[in-house]
């Protein structure tokens, strides 16, 4: 089947947006036409800022308008560590919710506390078992209505190593749970070991080795370049496809041979200042990688 391409719709209300957010509908017809297939999804304000049936109609309505489907959605979680079980369940049914009247067959979760210390006073282990088990609970209520459980780890939030990645996705052992690899990510957290916790983690052949950690757990991607620099020495810089350092005739074979096949291939623009202006470009270089590897 054809490749899909999307791009995260929250790069155009965060960064260089953030006083001045650009109108979901002037976002929806740029990505038509530039040829997108969809955008993933932002529930947050302004772009769905209504937990409401009527608020996700009408943007429904408004993604059919422009022929525009939606890979995945981005929405806010408590902490998998320092809340409750019951109180993170909540928040995904919320979420969930969205999912569901919205047919986004994706839903995103990230680990939320720094990567600083570990949080509530908890030693290691006792953490890391917290948060496995929660996202278990969480990848079986999103299996019952058909929606996947995606983890995106990175360097602004806990559990951000190679091997620790890996290890979280073993032990919350759910067929609904996955990674969503993201490449910028990936060379922050396997070549610079940014933001590591304790020892630092590198793989000698940095992204293309921890994709293979994960083959069979790619659940979703985010193709995007790396300037190697942290944003607001947070998270990692989400530079332009095709700006940065990274080699993605060396990263899309392996993301592939480590069993990807899910249809999505997205964009994230995350806080650059111009998203806007450079999702033209990106959208060209995603193309040449569809045209080269998406077979």
């Amino acid at each position: 089947m054809a490749k899909k391409t999307s791009i995260g719709g929250w790069a155009y209300i965060w960064g260089g947006y953030s006083e001045a957010p650009i109108p979901l509908e002037e976002v929806l017809k740029k990505l038509a036409e530039l040829g997108f297939d969809g955008i993933e999804m932002a529930a947050f304000p302004p772009h769905l800022e209504s937990n409401t049936k009527e608020k996700r109609a009408e943007v429904k309505k408004m993604l059919d308008k422009y022929k525009l489907g939606i890979s995945g959605l981005a929405a806010p979680f408590p902490s998998p560590a320092t809340s409750s079980e019951s109180d993170y369940i909540k928040a995904l049914k919320e979420n969930l919710a969205i999912c569901v009247d919205m047919n986004i067959p994706k839903l995103r979760v990230d680990a939320v506390d720094a990567p600083t210390s570990i949080p509530g006073g908890m030693n290691y282990e006792t953490c890391f078992s917290k948060v496995s088990s929660v996202w278990n609970k969480a990848a079986d209520v999103c299996a019952k209505e058909g929606v996947k459980l995606i983890w995106e780890f990175e360097p602004g939030f806990l559990f951000n190593k190679p091997s620790e990645v890996t290890r979280m996705v073993y032990k919350v052992d759910h067929p609904n749970f996955s990674i969503l690899f993201d490449s910028c990510h990936a060379y922050m957290s396997s070549v610079l070991a940014s933001r590591h916790l304790g020892s630092k983690e590198i793989l000698p052949k940095g992204v293309v080795q921890f994709a293979y950690m994960l083959t069979g757990k790619i659940g979703h991607i985010h193709l995007i370049d790396s300037d190697g620099t942290l944003h607001g020495d947070e998270t990692s810089t989400h530079a332009p496809l095709g700006t940065g350092l990274l080699n993605f005739d060396e990263i899309m074979p392996a993301i592939l041979d480590a069993g990807y096949k899910d249809d999505w291939w997205t964009i994230d623009l995350c806080f650059w200042p111009n998203a806007l202006e450079a999702t033209a470009g990106c959208k060209i270089f995603l193309d040449g990688l569809i045209k080269k590897y998406g077979k």
